[in-house]
């Protein structure tokens, strides 16, 4: 890809401009939730297993740092 910022920003004014579909999305989420209840992933036994886990994942991704100075991108 020649331009990626000329690509992000088509992408965003795309965003800007569509209103959402609520019953599109309403059709995707059902979507996935059959898909999920086929792999046999809901309904769930202990909604609460592994949300220790989930918790350090989270916090882990969610670190803030303060931006580098003098750093150029090529």
């Amino acid at each position: 890809m020649k331009n990626p910022n000329l690509v992000e920003e088509f992408e965003k004014e795309q965003i800007r401009t569509r209103k959402p579909d609520f019953f599109q999305n309403l059709r995707v989420f059902e979507s996935l939730y059959k898909e999920a209840m086929h792999l046999g992933i809901f309904p769930l036994k202990d909604p609460l297993d592994g949300i220790d886990a989930d918790i350090n994942l989270a916090r882990a991704l969610n670190v803030r740092r303060p931006p580098r100075k003098n750093c150029r991108r090529s």
